[in-house]
Formats: structure tokens, C-alpha cells, sequence
């Protein structure tokens, strides 16, 4: 998940004319291992990016420390998944702590949108109670997912633990969901401290085409993946993210305690 400002270990392409990235283009774009950005909210223009290094978290590595444990089993928030994309890519691009610029331009912000209208960009939020009881959006996060790969885009964060709730919500249901690949593009201290990891491009590229291999039975390229437990074919992130919620009903687990529980057995 991209930083506010553009690392050095990137390099530019030509620059794209003012219009909407077309999503056919953005997703080719991702099952290439290349994503856009940009220079500053106003920017009309967008580069295309391809890193020397590469930012992933393994699924089954997630640090689910105990204070992240503790947290979600206390329910201190309410998560859910796509019900509040336009909100959460809006405070994603708004001003940071650090004071540094935004790589989510309007018009990338614009073309997200059309892909979360096309089922390819999704998604979580945290919410808290005001002193209204009326529910705030108080973290999140949104990406791309296609076939067993989720590339996350960017996350913020109003309270402590909004975003690592949300991280820990999106690992758990790509788990659910049969993904492999979190890419998470730019390794940061926060992303690190939940366990992702730095691999060169040149390995990205290897795991991300294996992600993007077809089931059994399967044609090439199925796009976000139907539920079909009789070819392994992978459930997109949001089916996943209900899965998850079936399983807590079924368990009669809170949800919050079934994720800590989900992701401690493992961590």
C-alpha cells in the first residue's frame, strides 16, 4: 500500500492524457505487476509504477500481536466490507500526519470508482458510535482483487488500531476467500510490524502469475473468481469477508473473537 510520496526505487512511464484510466487498461496494468500514481490531488496525469522491490504479506504470516488480539475480540469496532468505498478512498487521499502530498489523484480516484462499480475494487471499513450513537467511519483500506491475488492500494486511520483492524479483517478474509498474494507495494514500518515482507519484483512477478492461474476446469483468466468448492475456484474478497461472517454465526463466536482466534492459530 503506497506511501504519501513516491519512493525512489520506482521508475516512469509515458504520461497518460487527462481522461479516466480505462479499467481494461488499469487491470491489465495489475496482472502485469505495474500500478498508477500520481504526482498531487490536481494531477491530471498519471505514471505508471513497477518497483524494484516489492512489499508483500504473506497470508499465513500475519503478527496478530496480542494487543490487535485483544482488540478485536473487545469489538471496540464494527467492520465491514465495501458499504462505504467513495468514503474511504476520499479520506485515503485526504491530508496526512506527515504532512506529505497524496499520490491519489481525482482522476485515479475516478477510475477506482468505476472498477469498484465493475466488482474489482473493493473495500473495508471501521466505524465507532459518536457520542450520538451514530456510526463514524474511523479506518479503512481499499484495493484491487482478481483470481487469488488482492493488491492493496492504500489505508488510514482516525483512532489507533483502525487500519490494523481493518488489515486483520482483509487478511482473514483472503484466507477465507482461497487467495495467495497480498501485495501491498511499498514496505512501511506499519505494514511491517504486521508481518509483511520486501521480495524483489522479479520474485512478485512469479508469485502473482501463479495467483492468476486457472482451477481445474477453469478457463484462463476468470476475473474475481466464483464460489465453487468442486474446481478450487477462489471466492472474491467480499464473498470471502461474508464467509467469514457465516463461519462466526456458526460458531457462535462474536465475529471480532473469531478473527483473533482465526489469525492467532496461525500467527
Amino acid at each position: 500500500m503506497s506511501p504519501g510520496k513516491l519512493s525512489a526505487n520506482v521508475h516512469r512511464a509515458m504520461h497518460a492524457p487527462v481522461a479516466i484510466i480505462e479499467p481494461e487498461l488499469l487491470m491489465l496494468a495489475y496482472r502485469s505487476g505495474i500500478f498508477p500514481m500520481a504526482d498531487a490531488r490536481d494531477d491530471p496525469e498519471v505514471f505508471w509504477v513497477e518497483p524494484r522491490r516489492r512489499a508483500v504479506l504473506p497470508l499465513d504470516q500475519f503478527h496478530c500481536s496480542r494487543s490487535l488480539a485483544r482488540t478485536l475480540r473487545r469489538g471496540h469496532f464494527s467492520v465491514t466490507c465495501n458499504s462505504a468505498f467513495s468514503k474511504v478512498m476520499d479520506l485515503c487521499a485526504g491530508p496526512r500526519r506527515d504532512k506529505s502530498g497524496t499520490w491519489i489523484s481525482a482522476r485515479i480516484e475516478a477510475s477506482y470508482h468505476r472498477l469498484h462499480e465493475l466488482g474489482q475494487a473493493h473495500s473495508i471499513e471501521c466505524w465507532q458510535l459518536d457520542d450520538n450513537d451514530q456510526p463514524q467511519l474511523v479506518g479503512g483500506l481499499y484495493g484491487v482483487g482478481f483470481d487469488r491475488a488482492f493488491c492493496g492500494e492504500s489505508m488510514f486511520s482516525l483512532v489507533p488500531d483502525a487500519s490494523k483492524v481493518a488489515m486483520a479483517w482483509l487478511v482473514a478474509a483472503l484466507r477465507r476467500a482461497g487467495a495467495e498474494l497480498l501485495d501491498c507495494q511499498f514496505l512501511t514500518d506499519h505494514l511491517a510490524s504486521l508481518g509483511a515482507v520486501e521480495i524483489t519484483q522479479a520474485r512478485y512477478l512469479k508469485l502473482l502469475k501463479e495467483a492468476q492461474r486457472p482451477a481445474p476446469g477453469e478457463a484462463e483468466g476468470f476475473g474475481d473468481g466464483v464460489a465453487n468448492g468442486e474446481t478450487g475456484a477462489p471466492l472474491a474478497m467480499p464473498a470471502g469477508f461474508a464467509a467469514l461472517l457465516a463461519d462466526a454465526a456458526t460458531s457462535s463466536s462474536s465475529p471480532g473473537n473469531f478473527i483473533a482466534q482465526s489469525l492467532t492459530q496461525t500467527s
